[in-house]
């Protein structure tokens, strides 16, 4: 299939959308779409307006200008897990699910992630990493088709993160379902992206389609030029 057919199988767009907190212009008629099974990393530092933009294609937020047009099956993860502490596992992750299947589903949805044996835990006794687990398997539970990710691995370390983006990975290839994460990390986004895409003056200032291996992520030479070129759309110097 040609860049083009993929750029027209449209999941999710944000057309001229502003956002405007008092006086200050966040989002500056901005355009954003995200195709089929696509991953869409937004790239930039904190403040820009990433999490603006991730609110308004969840529905948790309005614009002030533009069109937002996404699929009604969707869902977010965010960098707080938001697990009910007052739930178990399993009852945090079948919330709001219908039908007689929903316990089943939300046990399959806890397989997928690993936790199967984890079911009737706390979350107060669950690792971080244990927890943003759970909090993905209650995104992909019902089959979204637009997973809306806030920085969900920043608060976790560094060994913890590398084994978050391999279950990413894996859980892409079983749902199918297209992606937008919202980080500030470089390594991160060259990792994961289908394509990187930077923030600037509250609009998309530059985009970057990521066709690299998984060998190639973890060290070439196109790694290290994508690499350096995102740090250049950021502003920053190339550390040596």
């Amino acid at each position: 299939m040609t860049e083009l057919a993929i750029r027209q199988e449209i999941n999710s767009s944000a057309e001229r959308v502003v956002r405007r907190f008092g006086d200050r212009v966040v989002l500056d008629h901005l355009d954003l779409t995200i195709a089929h099974e696509e991953l869409v990393v937004l790239l930039g530092p904190s403040g820009c307006g990433k999490s603006t933009l991730l609110r308004l294609l969840a529905g948790l937020d309005r614009p002030d200008g533009g069109r937002i047009e996404v699929p009604t099956r969707r869902a977010v993860v965010f960098q707080a897990d938001r697990l009910l502490p007052w739930q178990r596992v399993l009852r945090n992750v079948s919330l709001g699910l219908r039908g007689p299947d929903a316990i089943n589903r939300a046990r399959q949805a806890l397989a997928e992630v690993g936790l199967d044996d984890r079911e009737d835990a706390w979350p107060k006794q669950l690792s971080g990493g244990e927890a943003q687990r759970v909090a993905l398997a209650r995104a992909l539970v019902s089959e979204p088709e637009l997973v809306l990710l806030d920085e969900p691995f920043a608060a976790l370390d560094a060994i913890t993160r590398l084994r978050m983006h391999d279950l990413v990975r894996e859980l892409r290839r079983k749902h199918h379902a297209a992606m937008l994460l919202v980080t500030h990390d470089v390594d991160e986004a060259i990792a994961l992206a289908d394509r990187i895409v930077v923030m600037s003056d509250g609009r998309i200032g530059t985009s970057h389609d990521v066709a690299l291996s998984a060998t190639d992520r973890e060290a070439s030479t196109a790694r290290e030029q994508l690499r350096a070129a995102l740090l250049a759309d950021l502003g920053l110097a190339l550390k040596h």
